[in-house]
């Protein structure tokens, strides 16, 4: 089973690189954040034509907005605010395995909660997932946690750590929380499960590059982790860098597992 997660950026502008997406990696289970889509104009026919039968989706006009598409049956469809009524998750069960997809707050640009209420929200709704995971739900369940996390926790999941420490995704107070998250419910993270910590790991890049590759000034920004009883099941992972190459591309490329 190959699970991916790809922050498209406007599904219905970038229906076509979703069914480009799909031809090139076949992924089973696709989550997707930013769909910028009001409930009522999701595209399911379309994505039906795609390849993806069933699906499960939360959002909103211009803004926000989470969905999974999946090849496979889905039920316990679900969504949850964790801070206020913005559509930043939604949640299903395939197979045995809980889904849970998120799109975390960008957190605007100044680090300070005094004059940034936008970081501030950032900071509590990554505070609120670590609690509902463990009020709600048991460290032995078969969980995965996929999404824009919008925080790169590792000091080369940056372009350069030393630059990038006050700025809003890679601040040390952000990092913190999303490494505590992960730790609090002993996810692993599927990237760095399969990749050396002393090596650089993008999956955003600036639309500001002019030329992304040469610059190469990037962020590990999507995740997907996993709990303990599926860690043994990881089999590769993949990050589909051409795709920010793409028409029109969206400035995140896909992140994928294979289990």
């Amino acid at each position: 089973m190959k699970i991916a997660t790809w922050n498209i950026n406007s599904l219905r502008l970038r229906l076509d690189l979703l069914s480009v997406f799909a031809k090139i990696s076949n992924p089973d289970i696709i989550c997707l954040q930013e769909t910028k889509t009001p409930d009522e104009l999701f595209p399911q026919d379309e994505i039906k034509k795609i390849g993806y039968k069933y699906m499960a989706f939360k959002g909103e006009k211009s803004y926000n907005g989470v969905a999974i598409l999946s090849k496979h049956p889905i039920d316990n469809i679900f969504a949850s605010s964790f801070y206020n009524d913005d559509k930043r998750h939604i949640s299903a069960k395939i197979r045995d395995i809980e889904i849970h997809n998120f799109y975390v707050p960008a957190g605007g640009d100044e680090p300070d909660i005094e004059i940034n209420p936008k970081f501030k929200h950032k900071l509590e709704y990554i505070r609120s997932i670590e609690n509902w995971f463990l009020t709600n739900r048991n460290k032995n369940d078969k969980i995965i946690l996929a999404g824009d996390l919008n925080i790169a926790p590792h000091a080369n999941d940056v372009w350069s750590s030393t630059q990038l420490k006050k700025v809003v995704s890679h601040t040390p107070l952000e990092r913190e929380l999303l490494i505590n998250l992960q730790h609090s419910f002993d996810f692993v993270d599927s990237a760095r499960f399969f990749t050396s910590m002393e090596e650089k790991l993008y999956s955003w890049w600036s639309y500001r590059n002019r030329d992304w590759r040469k610059s190469n000034r990037g962020r590990r920004l999507d995740h997907i982790w996993v709990t303990q009883p599926l860690k043994h099941q990881l089999k590769s992972i993949t990050t589909l860098k051409e795709a920010r190459d793409w028409i029109r591309p969206s400035d995140h490329v896909p992140f994928m597992i294979e289990l």
